[in-house]
């Protein structure tokens, strides 16, 4: 084996977020001035990690539906829950790096075929047992195999082989080499449960290794935790005890932090945060990053299996006046692919798409429409405004020849029901941490959480060679082509990304904050703590 990464040094190449200076030059292009935000996350930086309290977190995520299982983790506060009860391999911190974490070190062959993992020793389960590798080869297993329901079976697709060296030692043989594999195993979709006898996994009770243990689950209505106060880093896990509260209505959410009912909340309304920032004892807080909001259309039916009307529908759109109107200018335009320029191997070269209603009109005609009508399935469930958004959507596009009906739909049940069950609707994606990671999941041939059902030849072949390209330069160029072959044509609109803006009380405390998911990386309650419990 030959080493070619030191997770304490290692660092994904340009993985720098955008800059500041870049931002605020975007921001002032669109009118919308950061100044209301800028300074205020001090407040909450400042304090030195206080241990004790009860931290209540408001989420705007959960549905009646929602399980335990890794392989079907559809929503923030299922990946918030199991970031809490359990650990993952690696970590992603807050400026993109990889580190360590129940491995310790890992190393790979010259190609990034075979891939070796040291266990962290001393870990325990919150019943005792103690880690073995037993238990995260059960816990890889669990998303492989021709019959895996799980979402993250792509992902996994690629292990050809998964064995113990040894008492603390794993070594994962890969059909082809892939340079981001240990970024994939810090994914909320490889949290590690113990292993069952038959080297099944025992997820169904929340028992991990992580630094809370999870006392109360209610779908769609709450998570609770307690501290485990056996976990191996002392440095992590701050709060006595945690919940977290689904209260998936912005208002509701927003008058909760208000009144003190809950210390945090996600998904802040925009149109409000300037408001709710001035109020005393409350810090809002932004971040720049990959979260991304799309309208994914289902190619393989009727009529958005024809290219031409697909790309009709994105001419329709008018991103500059949906990111002003919806997002109130906290992000940057989408360009119908998930690759934003906080990710290394963003291709700045290809054009930014616009609104055009002529030349959709022309895609048109080419197949074989004056006017199309559609259904716009949408939820704020999706994200904030999701529907105000469709409905903006239908405005613009009606120009272009394309006639939208918005179907609102429940917010409860939204994911199972609705997103990827009707042909075309509203969706959001976290920022995954490699560029790989996302287009594995959500564009590959067969991938689980595949919305659009998309399957491009050229687009799978490339995924394959840029996933083993060591070569930084080429492997740009593969990336490259792959962010114009999503856009023009894959089956997502991708208006927007969105900055991640938050609120807090300011007696919650908090370092440097990942962009890496929404709100520190769903790591929140392991890495915050109150400044004074």
């Amino acid at each position: 084996m030959t080493k070619i990464i030191r997770p304490n040094s290692y660092q994904r190449p340009s993985a720098a977020p955008v800059s500041r200076r870049s931002f605020l030059q975007s921001s002032l292009a669109t009118g919308v001035a950061l100044g209301a935000f800028g300074g205020v996350a001090n407040q909450a930086r400042a304090a030195t990690p206080v241990k004790g309290g009860h931290m209540r977190f408001g989420m705007g995520h959960g549905s009646s539906t929602d399980v335990l299982d890794p392989g079907q983790v559809l929503n923030g506060l299922l990946s918030a829950t199991h970031y809490a009860v359990t650990n993952t391999l690696t970590e992603v911190d807050a400026d993109g790096a990889l580190v360590p974490k129940l491995a310790t070190e890992w190393d790979a062959t010259p190609d990034a075929r075979v891939w070796s993992f040291k266990l962290r020793p001393g870990v325990e389960f919150h019943d005792g047992k103690s880690l073995t590798t037993d238990d995260v080869i059960a816990s890889i297993n669990h998303h492989r195999g021709e019959n895996s329901a799980s979402s993250a079976k792509t992902m996994v697709d690629a292990i050809r082989d998964i064995r113990a060296d040894g008492a603390d030692r794993l070594t994962i043989e890969l059909v082809s080499g892939d340079a981001d594999f240990p970024f994939k195993l810090s994914s909320f979709n490889f949290p590690i449960y113990a292993a069952r006898g038959d080297g099944s996994l025992a997820f169904e009770d929340g028992v991990g290794v992580g630094a809370y243990r999870l006392v109360n689950f209610e779908p769609g209505t709450r998570a609770q935790f307690e501290k485990n106060p056996n976990y191996w880093d002392e440095t992590r896990g701050h709060f006595d005890s945690a919940e977290l509260i689904s209260i998936r209505d912005v208002t509701a959410r927003t008058n909760a932090l208000r009144t003190g009912e809950i210390d945090g909340m996600d998904r802040v309304e925009l149109k409000t945060a300037g408001r709710l920032m001035q109020l005393p004892g409350i810090v809002v807080q932004e971040v720049e990053g990959k979260t991304h909001y799309t309208f994914p259309m289902h190619t393989n039916v009727g009529p958005f299996d024809n290219a031409d009307v697909r790309m009709a529908v994105k001419l329709g759109l008018d991103r500059d006046a949906m990111l002003e109107t919806i997002l109130f200018g906290h992000g940057q335009v989408g360009n119908d692919h998930p690759i934003s320029a906080a990710y290394p191997f963003f291709n700045k070269e290809l054009e930014q798409r616009g609104y055009d209603p002529d030349k959709a009109k022309w895609h048109l005609k080419q197949a074989g429409h004056d006017r199309i009508a559609l259904t716009l399935h949408a939820s704020d469930a999706a994200f904030s405004g999701a529907v105000d958004a469709a409905t903006l959507y239908q405005e613009q596009a009606a120009d272009a020849g394309v006639d939208i009906t918005v179907k609102r739909e429940p917010i409860d049940g939204y994911w199972s029901d609705v997103w990827m069950k009707k042909p075309w609707s509203a969706c959001y994606w976290p920022g995954y941490a490699t560029q790989d990671s996302i287009f594995t999941q959500a564009y590959a041939k067969g991938a689980s959480w595949n919305d659009t059902f998309w399957d491009n030849a050229r687009f799978n072949e490339l995924l394959v060679q840029a996933r083993s390209e060591l070569d930084s330069s080429k492997r740009g160029e593969l990336y490259g082509e792959m962010q114009a072959l999503v856009r023009d044509d894959g089956g997502s609109v991708v208006p927007f990304f969105a900055n991640d803006v938050f609120a807090v009380t300011d007696k919650v405390g908090f370092g440097k904050v990942s962009n890496n998911y929404e709100v520190d990386g769903r790591m929140f309650l392991e890495r915050w703590w109150f400044k004074d419990s």
